[in-house]
């Protein structure tokens, strides 16, 4: 009975259940949809956004946001496919292209670290930018990529049933959540977004490690677009439009704080999770594309209210803390 307690009072349990609701929900309405072939769609579907995600998740925890994170991930998709095109053999565009995502990252480091911008308007700026130079670079067009060998990344099996696209989220997931939870750099990037007055009296440096966060959520962009572009076969110049976005949703959803200070990966797991399932059980229930853009806008705007609900509560406490 005690450790069924702590399961239910944990933060992760109320978005877990609602999954299942949800899960359930669609079920009944498309006998299909918990088949094991949808299910491997899903975990496709999931593991763009839930890349980004992580990188997404990491800013958030310290204070900060990166809005071009789905523009650097379509970016990262136009380059490696360029340099494939090109001739360079794939397993060496990889990490030629992860380090322009880095790239990318360190523009917004120089924005916010260097000239004082912030996060939010910077990124903003920023995001329009990598949008408008990679519709002139592809004409608008999608770039097909013709080394067959690359499509494995995007395609291939594990075990013969998980897409590499969602082991990869995953691994990645289970390494940022240990650093996360058991590393001083983890507990650093939770006390520069929690409280920068304390961080700065604690002697941690902000601005490098604000940095860091940045390089490393291009690096992760850029991995998200280069498996893309190997599933999609090409690098499209839309393919990031709402990789942001979604990403902020799926975090947000799973408790990280829009304010910073708060939130774990095992619940940006989950939260990626509820809203790739949401997304694909109302395509699958066939409602129309321009009412489910209205219903993940309300979505997001449901994981804020929570967001903002939690924040306050957390204000409190810590005031009745003080005043004790």
């Amino acid at each position: 009975m005690t450790v069924i307690k702590k399961a239910l009072k944990a933060k992760v349990t109320p978005i877990i259940l609602v999954t299942i609701l949800v899960m359930i929900l669609f079920q009944t309405r498309n006998s299909s949809y918990l088949s094991l072939s949808n299910l491997k769609n899903l975990m496709h579907a999931m593991s763009f956004a839930g890349t980004i995600s992580i990188g997404i998740a990491m800013l958030m925890i310290g204070g900060e946001i990166d809005l071009a994170a789905g523009a650097e991930a379509a970016f990262a998709g136009v380059i490696i496919t360029l340099l494939i095109e090109a001739g360079v053999p794939w397993p060496l565009a990889i990490p030629i292209t992860i380090v322009f995502g880095m790239l990318c990252g360190a523009v917004n480091a120089v924005f916010v670290n260097k000239l004082n911008f912030m996060s939010f308007i910077a990124t903003i700026g920023i995001m329009s930018v990598y949008t408008g130079l990679i519709r002139v670079i592809t004409q608008s067009k999608n770039l097909p990529i013709s080394n067959q060998g690359y499509y494995k990344v995007g395609s291939a099996l594990v075990f013969g049933i998980l897409p590499l696209p969602f082991v990869i989220m995953f691994v990645l997931m289970v390494a940022y959540g240990l650093i996360l939870a058991f590393t001083n750099f983890g507990r650093s990037i939770y006390m520069c977004g929690g409280n920068r007055q304390a961080a700065r009296l604690c002697g941690i440096n902000q601005k490098k490690l604000s940095t860091i966060l940045f390089l490393n959520n291009g690096a992760l962009a850029a991995v998200a677009g280069l498996v893309l572009a190997s599933r999609m076969h090409s690098g499209s110049p839309t393919a990031g439009d709402t990789g942001a976005l979604d990403a902020i949703t799926a975090s947000v959803l799973g408790g990280v704080s829009f304010m910073g200070g708060a939130g774990a990966m095992v619940n940006c797991f989950f939260g990626i999770l509820l809203l790739t399932v949401f997304n694909t059980g109302l395509t699958t229930s066939g409602l129309p594309p321009y009412w489910q853009i209205v219903a993940q806008g309300a979505l997001l705007l449901l994981a804020l209210f929570v967001d903002f609900v939690n924040q306050r509560s957390r204000i409190r406490n810590l005031e009745r803390k003080n005043a004790a």
